[in-house]
């Protein structure tokens, strides 16, 4: 369905029984709410009712233009709009990667919003930037983020029949073919980029600790989030708390691993 907020309309695949307790998931990049799709059926069989975002930029109707507007306070505001527009009080919030970082953000700004946060792949910003400073090895881990602000980038992922990003989803097989295919619609591709350039570590820097229930699930395989950053984010948490570690498991969890993440966000809503 479409559901208009600030101006822009978004798209959203709802699922699941009608009276469920609301699920909002939020995905990351180079994906959309379709990497949902492994995980939905089982949040929707313990009676949970599902709202996959294609976030901005994602949708075609909430592609602004500019670098500007992809400030992560503008995703931000995004979703408490789109939950005030389908009449949602408070939501159980789920984001995987750029997603998560958004889920983050709402919880700690607008915890009255939230009745549960699972996170995904992305730590707490603030145990991020502990570990950006203090271990050169996650500093080397988020090589790939210049090169994803840099003018080059929309040629160097869809060139030569999208080699780079079907490679970097590899541990997703067939499933790359989806979003390769998406970020070939004119302007998909830069406003995706523009996330990374437009983000700025101001942004998140004042966030404090989250006071709704919380699980952080993080993989050992994951090539851009590093042990330290995991085990830090349970400092930032001054509620109920779960690190779910998952072995063998890349960052692309919610495809990778659908049950074993479905597992953990039911133990976190409690169904």
């Amino acid at each position: 369905m479409e559901v208009k907020a600030r101006g822009l309309t978004f798209e959203v695949t709802e699922g699941g029984p009608e009276d469920g307790q609301p699920v909002l998931l939020l995905h990351g990049f180079p994906q959309d709410s379709r990497e949902f799709e492994p995980l939905s059926p089982r949040l929707h069989a313990a009676g949970l009712r599902t709202y996959a975002l294609d976030q901005r930029g994602y949708s075609p109707g909430a592609r602004p233009s500019g670098v500007s507007s992809y400030r992560i306070g503008e995703a931000v505001a995004d979703v408490v709009a789109v939950l005030d527009s389908l009449g949602l009080e408070s939501v159980h919030l789920v984001g995987h990667d750029w997603g998560a970082q958004v889920a983050w953000l709402v919880a700690g700004r607008h915890p009255e919003r939230v009745r549960t946060l699972t996170a995904i792949s992305v730590p707490h910003p603030r145990a991020m930037l502990l570990a950006l400073r203090v271990r050169p090895s996650q500093q080397a881990r988020f090589w790939y983020f210049q090169v994803f602000r840099s003018a080059i980038a929309e040629k160097l992922l869809l060139g030569g029949g999208a080699l780079v990003m079907r490679r970097m989803l590899g541990a997703i097989g067939f499933r790359a073919d989806l979003y390769v295919k998406a970020m070939r619609e004119p302007g998909r591709m830069t406003a995706a980029l523009n996330w990374y350039r437009a983000f700025d570590n101001a942004d998140v820097a004042d966030l404090g600790e989250i006071t709704v229930p919380t699980t952080y699930v993080w993989s050992d395989q994951d090539g851009v989030v590093g042990l330290t950053a995991a085990l830090r984010t349970a400092d930032w948490v001054a509620a109920d708390y779960q690190l779910v570690a998952m072995r063998g498991v890349s960052h692309w969890v919610p495809e990778q691993a659908p049950k074993e993440l479905g597992d953990a966000v039911l133990a976190r809503i409690g169904v």
